[in-house]
């Protein structure tokens, strides 16, 4: 690779990382300011707006939870985890970022929506947070790419406690959305794959054919 087309890509991926991280810092201030009117209201448009199991009147809500928290506790226990594997998520391109986001939001969502206890409800951006650790574990071995493989590692081996909240260790944590999530995640990254087109070889000269009349 030449130097300007190295130097270029490192310039755009220097872009990307800045729009990541303004994208990344807007999203936690709505999740906060959705937490100060929530907790304003006593938590009334959490348990309006969280995932009512198997009511199709509460399908709508699997595109909300995410932005609901149940305490001032929970939404500082997402922010961090959130920032970091969402971060990571969207420094190859903010674009890809959202439709990735999409899918795990929906994949938890409906998760939850499937499976969770009834009469419960569902809120919280942790099914997002482990979606994004998802992504950011097998990114790399999709896309081929050298750096994220090292990245998805790292944060596979800093954060292999997590992996403990995709079972059922607590009745208060809904293991479903984490389990969901985290496997949205995986597909993202599958199903958005850098898609590079094959190389074509150059004939070899020894091997190409003549013309038939050289006469």
């Amino acid at each position: 690779m030449s130097e300007e087309p190295a130097r270029s890509e490192a310039e755009t991926m220097i872009a990307e990382a800045k729009k990541a991280l303004f994208v990344m810092v807007g999203l936690l201030a709505v999740l906060w300011l959705v937490q100060i009117v929530n907790a304003v209201d006593d938590y009334g448009i959490g348990r309006d707006l969280g995932i009512e199991p198997r009511d199709p009147a509460s399908l709508p809500d699997v595109l909300t939870s995410p932005f609901m928290h149940s305490s001032w506790g929970h939404i500082e226990a997402n922010s961090g985890p959130l920032f970091i594997f969402g971060f990571l998520a969207a420094y190859r391109g903010v674009k890809k970022w959202f439709a990735v986001s999409l899918l795990i939001i929906v994949a938890s969502g409906l998760g939850v929506w499937f499976t969770a206890p009834s009469n419960s409800v569902t809120v919280g951006a942790s099914g997002l947070l482990f979606g994004y650790f998802g992504y950011v574990i097998v990114r790399g071995l999709f896309d081929r790419h050298p750096i994220d493989i090292v990245i998805g590692l790292v944060m596979a081996l800093c954060f292999a406690y997590q992996f403990t909240s995709l079972l059922p260790t607590d009745e208060r944590v809904s293991w479903q959305g984490h389990l969901f999530g985290f496997a949205g995640g995986i597909i993202g990254g599958w199903v958005f794959r850098d898609r590079r087109p094959k190389a074509v070889a150059a004939p070899d000269p020894a091997t190409a054919l003549l013309p038939k009349d050289l006469s």
